[in-house]
């Protein structure tokens, strides 16, 4: 058994061998997903698109390294148990939007001391380490959620899944505050290895991109323009479906795009709603495209969506903050699960 609070207590990043592992039992896992969950492609690979089942979905905003974020969400009580007891149970289901690695701003002053790691070739590298223990830290702990609930966890591509810091097939390097994408890059390739890359960026490629019920629907970013259902299957074999719905901008969406989606991809579309993250909020959430596109990231706080596909939904009983006492996670057996699957 492995008890997930343990990733937030290390103090040392995990060896290349160990995680190599969970990578490629994860990637494993997403190239096998049920077709019933997850509809092939033309080539029989599961496709961008997850058909989510009936229950309660927690949709969780950017984690952007944000350990404790996850795990509070896990245990938060939703029908008077823990969310993760909801997941076991097989009537909770979680979907993350993306954006793993690359802490945002309250990690700022560490970026700057890690870029000048950078330019020294990493000779001395414990801002960059202290990154990477909590990227990595957060990237494990999304692997091994979705191993253990392969039909329950889904975590979507977002733009910063881009191990490579490559441009092209949709996605596109990264800086934000300093050059993140490429830090994260030559520290993995300099410590990890060119296979340890490969091997990440094959995990990143068999993420899916959209998750839809009959009422709502789910991608990192607003979508650039109105995707098909196959086109959304497809996705391997279609760049600019990838960069649509990762990296578009606020007001970067074709009027409608929302709407024609919601109208395709829902069973019941006078009712649903499209979620995503991205863009940093103000504030519980924000709306677009006319109160059907409902914005959660807020980088400075640990709030999810809590749609259920009984019940239309509503912002402000749903949207709730999970956070809580940090110390009391180590006390939660809930969130001890197998490793059998290792």
């Amino acid at each position: 058994m492995f008890f997930l609070p343990s990733i937030v207590t290390r103090r040392t990043l995990p060896t290349r061998e160990a995680y190599l592992q969970i990578v490629k039992a994860a990637t494993d896992k997403l190239r096998g997903e049920d077709q019933l969950v997850r509809p092939r492609d033309e080539h029989n690979r599961p496709g961008g698109l997850i058909r989510l089942q009936e229950g309660i979905t927690m949709i969780v905003p950017d984690l952007h390294a944000r350990i404790p974020f996850l795990l509070h969400a896990l245990v938060f009580p939703v029908e008077g148990r823990p969310f993760i007891d909801l997941m076991k149970e097989g009537a909770g289901t979680m979907v993350c939007v993306g954006d793993g690695l690359h802490s945002e701003a309250r990690a700022y002053q560490r970026w700057q001391v890690a870029l000048l790691e950078l330019l020294e070739g990493f000779s001395h590298h414990e801002a960059m380490d202290e990154e990477m223990l909590e990227g990595l830290g957060q990237m494990e702990l999304v692997m091994r959620l979705k191993l253990a609930f392969p039909d329950r966890f889904h975590f979507l591509k977002g733009n910063h899944e881009n191990i490579l810091n490559r441009e092209g097939n949709g996605d596109h390097p990264f800086r934000k505050f300093v050059l993140e994408g490429e830090m994260v890059r030559v520290y993995l390739q300099k410590f990890y290895g060119d296979d340890f890359l490969k091997s990440y960026a094959d995990f990143e490629r068999a993420l899916p991109l959209v998750a839809a019920d009959g009422n709502f629907m789910v991608s990192h970013a607003e979508p650039a323009r109105s995707f098909s259902r196959e086109e959304v299957i497809r996705y391997r074999s279609l760049d600019d479906v990838v960069e649509g719905l990762t990296w578009t901008p606020n007001d970067g969406s074709d009027e409608g795009s929302v709407q024609t989606m919601i109208e395709s991809f829902c069973a019941s579309p006078d009712q649903a709603v499209y979620f995503g993250g991205h863009r940093t909020i103000e504030g519980r959430y924000s709306l677009r495209a006319s109160g059907r596109f409902i914005q959660l990231h807020n980088p400075s706080s640990f709030r999810v969506a809590l749609a259920d596909s009984g019940r239309p939904f509503d912002p402000e009983r749903d949207i709730v903050d999970v956070s809580g006492d940090p110390a009391a996670l180590l006390q939660r057996s809930e969130l001890e699960i197998s490793e059998e699957t290792l």
